[in-house]
């Protein structure tokens, strides 16, 4: 299906623009789901797209505040270097601007089982399967996860800073992603067009941890290229150890739910895996941490398997990008022909050849529908 750039077109009244639009969009995103679910993802990338300024025109504007200016600025850099250093795709994405007027652009339900790690799945034309499903809309969100209750299911609703249409749509930087310091910002645009360049239906772990490699080394080079030391080592490092204390924790709990024991028991034994986890973090918080609370609200609020989902998939694989990065010499046209290479085997065989590269740490988890 041919790329539509609704930018591209001059209507004469938004509305008619809506009435292209909206039912164009319900027909790419649909998959096996509800007319009513897809009606309002459709309306909500309407919204998105509708909101969007070139950053041109955001900078010129005498009414943009200095500091949004500055950062803009220096964000259409980066997206230059993506293009002429990392062999991103040159296109019109992350070269406009759109305020959503909310703190998230989407939320995301994710829901399981009492006694599993494996997500309910929701297929999309394009992104193919994945283990949540998104909303603009908070309070649909919200009644979606109360509905997943009300069947039985563990549910969490996490606010999304940004999202990639996969190269369909020009992308915007949204306002949304200005909570973030700059290299995170930056550096999430080399995520997002990394995604774009490579997309691989049913495997979040594979595309993920590709997308964060080239994330995290596309940072490296776009700091060296400006003459800067390596970004926050202790903040990275502190990310990294609550991550593996949470796979730690799945890991325990994966053994829990495959040991056959009378539901309460397990019950029991689950709780007993989340107090765990949480003793786990004071410890590390109050020790080497040296008391740094950064995680705590997080640790704080109610956990449950679907609180749990979201970790690891981002970093599975990234040791096997990184050394498929420098058996290609540093070279990044050959690192991606190779990642897409990997693409095309078979999900077995795929898994085989990253082992191969670069096994798993352990705690991480069986590859993401």
């Amino acid at each position: 299906m041919a790329k539509f750039k609704p930018q591209a077109f001059r209507m004469p009244s938004s509305r008619l623009i809506r009435a292209v639009v909206v039912p164009l969009l319900a027909t790419i995103l649909c998959g096996c789901s509800s007319v009513d679910y897809f009606t309002h993802l459709a309306e909500g990338q309407y919204g998105v797209l509708s909101a969007r300024k070139p950053i041109a025109q955001v900078v010129a504007d005498p009414a943009t505040d200095p500091r949004l200016k500055e950062r803009l600025q220096l964000a259409q850099e980066a997206r230059t270097f993506a293009s002429d250093k990392l062999d991103l795709p040159r296109n019109g994405s992350y070269t406009v601007y759109a305020d959503v007027g909310r703190p998230y652009v989407v939320w995301n339900v994710f829901a399981t089982p009492e006694f599993s790690l494996k997500p309910v799945t929701h297929c999309f034309l394009i992104a193919g399967c994945v283990g949540y499903r998104g909303y603009f809309d908070k309070a649909r969100a919200e009644a979606e996860a109360k509905e997943l209750e009300s069947q039985g299911y563990e549910t969490y609703v996490g606010g999304v800073p940004a999202y990639s249409t996969l190269g369909w749509f020009d992308d915007p930087i949204l306002n949304t992603m200005m909570r973030w310091d700059d290299d995170a910002l930056n550096s999430t645009i080399f995520h997002e067009l990394a995604h774009q360049k490579l997309y691989l239906k049913n495997d979040t772990a594979f595309n993920e941890s590709y997308a964060t490699f080239v994330q995290e080394e596309g940072l490296r080079q776009w700091r060296a290229a400006r003459g800067l030391p390596p970004g926050d080592s202790i903040a990275t490092q502190r990310g990294d150890a609550f991550t593996q204390l949470v796979l730690d924790a799945r890991a325990r709990l994966e053994k829990v739910y495959a040991s056959g024991l009378p539901p309460e028991q397990m019950r029991a034994a689950k709780q007993a895996e989340i107090e765990r986890l949480r003793a786990d973090y004071r410890s590390l918080r109050d020790t080497q941490w040296q008391g740094y609370k950064g995680y705590d609200v997080w640790m704080d609020a109610p956990i449950n398997n679907a609180r749990l989902l979201p970790f690891g998939l981002y970093h599975k694989w990234v040791p096997a990008f990184a050394a498929l990065y420098a058996q290609q010499g540093g070279d990044w046209v050959k690192f991606f022909a190779a990642a897409k290479a990997l693409s095309k085997l078979d999900t077995a065989a795929r898994t085989a050849a990253l082992e191969q590269l670069a096994p798993p740490a352990a705690g991480t988890g069986g590859t993401a529908p």
